[in-house]
Order: C-alpha cells, then structure tokens, then sequence
C-alpha cells in the first residue's frame, strides 16, 4: 500500500474540499488529486454507498441531522487516517459504523452540538430503495409508525437496534463498541424488537426470547 507524499494524509473523496485543496480560503484551486492506491478507492466508494444510512443511524444517535453529518465527516477522515490496516478489515461496511459510533461518542463528551432544531422522524430513516411508487405508497403508513417508535426507544435501545440493522454488526462488534457485555446488547436488541414489534402488529404476540 502506497504510503503518503505530500497531501496524501488528506481524504480525496466524500469531505469537502480540504485545505490543502482550498488554500484555507474555500476558493477551490486547481491541484489535482493523488491517484488511489485500490483500497483507498475501496474505502472512498464504500463510504459513498453508506454514507446516507450512516447519517440517518448517526442522527438518532445525537439528536440532530446538523451533528449527524458532522460526525459522519469526522468518521470519514477517521477512516482515511486509518486506511493502512483496512486490508485486515473483514467487513468494512460494519468498520466504518463502528468508526462512526466512536465519532459520534466523542461527538457528545465534547459537549458542543449545533442543535439547530429538534429531530424529526421524517430526516432521519431512509425511504426504502428499489421500490415502486405504488409499494411506497402502501408501506408508507407503517414505514412513519416504525420511524417514531424508533425514535421513543430509549437511547442505548435505539442505538443498538441501528447498529444492528443499519450498520450491521455483529452484536459482539457492538458490544466492543459500546463497551458492554454481549448479553447486554442481546438484551437491549430484544427488547427494542418487542417494542417495535408492538407498534407494528399491536395484534400479534410477540416471543420474547427472539433476538
């Protein structure tokens, strides 16, 4: 893997024009890119695919969509720092999750966030992909009622289930990345799911021990 010359230390792709691009002032200057080695590319593609799901995961995590992307930029920056050793990364979709709940963590104990308006639960899932207009339509009403139930799961809930679903970790990722027993992510998984569950088919018994 190639390791870096001058500029190479900053990120070519999902981030804003960087400094070293901009010469500090955002006026965009005409220096070209470095070429990729193929992990780089890897990552920087990669990225692109999930930013999306990553900025709606981290929006529930912080509480609103402004923090979200700026933790999403930080989580890429984090990533590109650390592009060395993504040749021993198994799944790299679930790395830059985790990556980007760690952001989002050092995000909150720095105690400063834009709040610049309340999260809603329209910003914050996706709509689903692939899908005609005739089945969004009728997903539709369940789609909202799982939007604003996820959203009144609480907090270490919610984070577990998005984890889980939207960035797919394994629980024992999860776990490391949150610091906490295996059984306590199972636990916190299952109980999310029977709530959600709940809102979903409030006619239908739900097993409880299903994670």
């Amino acid at each position: 893997m190639a390791k870096g010359g001058k500029g190479r230390n900053n990120p070519p792709g999902p981030p804003d024009r960087t400094p070293a691009e901009t010469g500090g002032s955002g006026a965009a200057l005409s220096v070209p890119k470095p070429q990729l080695t193929p992990v780089e590319r890897l990552l920087v593609e990669t990225f692109e695919q999930i930013r999306d799901e990553l900025v709606s995961t981290l929006s529930y995590v912080l509480g609103n969509r402004d923090d979200a992307m700026d933790s999403a930029q930080e989580t890429f920056v984090k990533c590109w720092r650390a592009r060395e050793t993504i040749s021993e990364v198994l799944n790299l979709r679930a790395w830059i999750f985790r990556v980007g709940l760690n952001a989002a963590r050092d995000f909150q104990r720095s105690g400063w966030t834009k709040r610049a308006r309340p999260l809603i639960a329209e910003e914050v899932l996706l709509p689903a992909r692939d899908s005609s207009a005739a089945e969004q339509i009728v997903e539709n009403e369940s789609v909202q009622r799982l939007r604003q139930a996820i959203l009144e799961l609480r907090p270490e809930e919610r984070e577990v289930f998005l984890l889980r679903q939207n960035g797919e970790l394994t629980y024992e990722q999860i776990a490391e990345a949150r610091d906490m027993p295996v059984g306590t992510v199972k636990t916190q998984m299952r109980t999310a799911l029977i709530k959600l569950r709940k809102v979903l088919n409030p006619d239908v018994e739900t097993p409880t021990d299903e994670v």
